[in-house]
């Protein structure tokens, strides 16, 4: 075969696509291809991005975001509101149970007292100081010692354990067997006493 003889593409295995010069992309149109109702819609298009909105579009978005900032606005005084109640009842239940803890061990405290009690009631010169020096630290934490001597008697602070009939009438504390204490107003252990009446 010749250098002026013609080839049969399909003999020589050659597509017809392979032997077309490239040309534009068939899906991708050029400014020639544009016919005037594709032009207008990009006209409108961009008309429609340059044209100032109306007066009564505007004022409809600004109402819609006004009570939608005041629908935030709510939402976000409720979840404080929820935030401040939420920090409230934690802080009062750590300090309820800070003083749950304490009143713990005050009573723990309290055979140690009982004892010391005891003991100053047999050598006061030297368990004296010891005893008024424990009872003071723990007053200035919240313990009160019932002072009850002589009051009429409250099944709230003390128990009874024995009665000595007398004139008759309301019963009285007539001797403290074992004391009582409060722990922050609450009362911790009620007085061991002998009653009359």
């Amino acid at each position: 075969m010749g250098d002026g003889d013609l080839v049969d593409p399909a003999q020589q295995g050659i597509d017809e696509a392979e032997q077309q010069p490239p040309g534009p992309d068939p899906l991708v149109g050029t400014d020639d291809d544009v016919g005037p109702e594709r032009a207008s819609e990009v006209d409108d298009i961009t008309d429609s991005l340059s044209r100032p909105e109306s007066a009564d579009d505007v004022t409809l978005d600004v109402e819609t975001l006004l009570a939608e900032r005041e629908e935030y606005r709510g939402l976000a005084q409720r979840i404080q509101a929820d935030f401040d109640n939420y920090r409230r009842r934690a802080s009062a239940q750590a300090q309820a149970e800070a003083e749950r803890a304490s009143g713990r061990l005050a009573e723990a405290l309290l055979p140690v007292l009982d004892a010391a009690e005891s003991a100053y009631l047999q050598h006061p010169d030297e368990i004296g100081p010891l005893l008024n020096q424990m009872l003071a630290e723990l007053k200035r934490h919240g313990l009160e010692t019932l002072d009850l001597d002589g009051e009429p008697f409250d099944p709230e602070v003390a128990e009874a354990v024995a009665h000595q009939p007398a004139s008759g009438g309301d019963p009285v504390v007539a001797e403290v067997l074992r004391s009582g204490y409060r722990w922050k107003g609450r009362t911790l252990r009620p007085a061991m006493v002998r009653t009359t009446d």
